[in-house]
């Protein structure tokens, strides 16, 4: 399998663009932030509920504890939510009706208590890339939350925690080199 690719700014907002024309637009768009503001993994995001994302109060959570059982390879993580993420899941929460906290936050075609299932969210990624004519997989959205903080000069060690790897070896597999950032990097010297 080849490795995911990081997206461009220009192929994202091509994906957002495409996905604003689409059934379900506010749902797939805040589906695609969610990897690429979060860093969500597909099987992560497939997995959330309105009770992980919204307060008692209404409110959109800062942080989103995903347990032990709910995450690859069993290393529980918590996953802190940009205000520019809470804003565009504030927005797709009020597009919804929520019966209990236990519901689906992103559903399928299916209906409002179906979820998506993590190998039909990679699906939907996938065919969604592709329909916006871009070379990309449902782990890109990951890859680029990473190579977009690598860039603005997050540490490894910052990043291996945001993306609950336990080796940094791992995470700097998901960081793409670009000339933006090398010639920054001269620049330093």
């Amino acid at each position: 399998m080849t490795a995911a690719k990081s997206l461009t700014a220009s192929e994202l907002e091509t994906a957002l663009a495409y996905t604003a024309t689409r059934e379900h637009a506010v749902r797939n768009r805040c589906m695609l932030l969610a990897t690429v503001l979060a860093g969500l993994r597909v099987s992560e995001a497939a997995a959330l509920t309105i009770g992980d994302v919204r307060n008692a109060d209404g409110s959109v959570r800062s942080e989103i504890y995903l347990a032990s059982h709910r995450v690859k390879h069993g290393h529980a993580r918590t996953v802190y939510i940009s205000t520019r993420l809470q804003a565009e899941l504030a927005t797709y929460i009020a597009t919804r009706n929520w019966y209990t906290d236990t519901q689906p936050f992103f559903y399928t075609a299916r209906g409002q208590r179906c979820g998506f299932s993590a190998n039909t969210m990679a699906q939907h990624f996938f065919w969604m890339y592709k329909a916006a004519g871009i070379r990309a997989s449902s782990h890109s959205g990951r890859k680029t939350f990473l190579t977009s903080l690598a860039s603005q000069g997050v540490s490894v060690f910052v990043l291996a925690s945001l993306a609950g790897h336990k080796s940094i070896a791992t995470t700097q597999r998901y960081i793409s080199v670009n000339d933006d950032m090398k010639r920054r990097a001269v620049e330093l010297v």
